[in-house]
């Protein structure tokens, strides 16, 4: 693929919308997040999708506050063709139009390919929030208790970087 060829935007039609909703339940198990024992509805968020000609190839949720941008959920349908870091450049993008100073996610423990990933785009690990998940699993019962590589899943890992303005 090449990725002059994707476009970075918002969903646009309802199959696009529809195609978001059934990734958050495929991959979040629910169209709600919990980060840092905030819930996030996924639909009540800004949204960017990964568009080739016409097929929906990621998807990301943020939410922009006073002075950063939380990045809630980023998914790519297929690794390694640039999905996600196009997307994760639309969020930052997104980010910079109201004067954000900073983009950061949570993810947890478990997840040593996030961690991998973000860490090669300029994100530094920031706060571990030690038992998160577990609170978080009170809240949403389909969190599952054992992750990536066999590893359980107890806290959250908080990535950061911040924006540059040109």
């Amino acid at each position: 693929m090449n990725q002059n060829e994707m476009v970075i935007r918002a969903p646009v039609s309802s199959a696009e919308k529809d195609w978001v909703r059934k990734l958050w339940e495929s991959e979040w198990g629910g169209a709600t997040m919990i980060s840092r024992g905030k819930t996030y509805r996924l639909a009540e968020l800004s949204c960017l999708v990964a568009v080739e000609q016409t097929e929906v190839m990621g998807a990301a949720t943020y939410h922009v506050d006073a002075d950063s941008c939380e990045l809630v959920s980023i998914n790519a349908i297929r690794a390694g063709l640039g999905v996600g870091t196009q997307l994760l450049r639309g969020v930052e993008n997104a980010a910079r139009l109201p004067g954000s100073s900073k983009v950061w996610i949570i993810t947890s423990n478990d997840n040593l390919d996030a961690m991998k990933f973000y860490q090669r785009r300029g994100y530094r690990m920031t706060q571990i929030y030690v038992g998160a998940i577990d609170n978080a699993r009170l809240q949403k019962e389909t969190i599952p208790r054992i992750g990536n590589y066999g590893i359980e899943i107890h806290d959250e890992i908080e990535l950061a970087k911040p924006l540059k303005y040109y």
